[in-house]
């Protein structure tokens, strides 16, 4: 199934993103989260691909168990670093050959230690290119990656915009976005995307916080603000693991309804229309985003 088709007939869509594990324990850890969320019938996962293809055979192996054993749709990340086009070539046969269908295309983050992106000899420099590469081989639905709060290597949101048309333009089939903690950052990027001529189903990208200073970590990196008053709550919560699950699923969860059900402002105005879905990091910790869901669930109007 191709998540572009999934995409045109289906509203809301659900996916969740997980990264390979490194130990036989956090296999079997992964695996039982996987099968407790194959009972909620997601959309959708997609699994990562490590700084400079380090997990690139773990991620190959895992989305294509998930799909002979879990009837899930798999999305196969795959990123340009560390990688010649011939290797690259070989693993996006590779994936086909599996029957995986779907693949989000990064340029991908610098290996650890190094300040800035340098190709691969023989490599590919952007993301544009990788989602060229990949239609070459075959027919693959090719998702994308966007920013919100603007790329952190981003000249401007201008600049940013510009290379994002330029990855649509080369084939990209949908978007997912960065996670954000502030709806209003979405709106104001998915009206500028519109606005320059992206017309491609965006997802929004939401991650539930259940560790305070591990997401303070993660917003920083990826150039994401966390609102005061969200923050001010959490710190409320202490040390209590369970106070700051509840407090990062509540938040989430409204966050999740404000974007898929747009208020109305006015009685005699048709509302807006919602997402088209809603795309979860779940940092392979699945209760957190299983709750989050089951509430939408609750709603007929979230879920249709």
């Amino acid at each position: 199934m191709l998540i572009r088709d999934r995409l045109a007939h289906k509203r809301p869509v659900f996916s969740f993103e997980f990264f390979p594990p490194k130990t036989k324990r956090s296999v079997r850890a992964l695996w039982t989260n996987l099968e407790q969320l194959a009972l909620l019938e997601p959309d959708f996962v997609s699994v990562t691909y490590g700084a400079g293809g380090s997990t690139r055979t773990r991620t190959i192996d895992l989305v294509a168990r998930i799909k002979r054993e879990l009837g899930i749709e798999p999305v196969a990340h795959l990123t340009c670093v560390g990688a010649s086009r011939d290797d690259l070539c070989r693993v996006i046969d590779d994936l086909g050959e599996r029957g995986v269908q779907n693949i989000l295309a990064l340029r991908g983050d610098p290996p650890r230690g190094q300040d800035g992106f340098t190709p691969a000899p023989d490599g590919l420099r952007h993301a544009s290119e990788l989602v060229a590469l990949i239609h070459e081989r075959g027919d693959f639905c090719v998702g994308a990656a966007c920013y919100p709060e603007v790329h952190p290597e981003a000249k401007s949101a201008a600049s940013d915009l510009q290379f994002l048309k330029q990855k649509v333009d080369a084939g990209v089939d949908f978007l997912v976005s960065q996670l954000f903690f502030d709806n209003t950052h979405f709106h104001r990027f998915l009206k500028a995307a519109r606005e320059a001529g992206i017309t491609v189903p965006i997802m929004p990208g939401i991650m539930p916080v259940t560790n305070l200073s591990q997401i303070q970590r993660f917003s920083q990196m990826c150039g994401a603000t966390l609102p005061k008053p969200f923050v001010k709550r959490l710190e409320l919560a202490g040390d209590d693991p369970q106070a700051v699950f509840w407090a990062g699923v509540q938040y989430a969860s409204y966050q999740c309804r404000a974007l898929l059900e747009p208020p109305v402002t006015d009685p005699f105005v048709r509302p807006a229309k919602g997402v088209p879905g809603i795309h979860f990091y779940t940092l392979n910790r699945s209760p957190a985003t299983r709750a989050i869901f089951e509430i939408l669930r609750l709603s007929r109007s979230a879920i249709g």
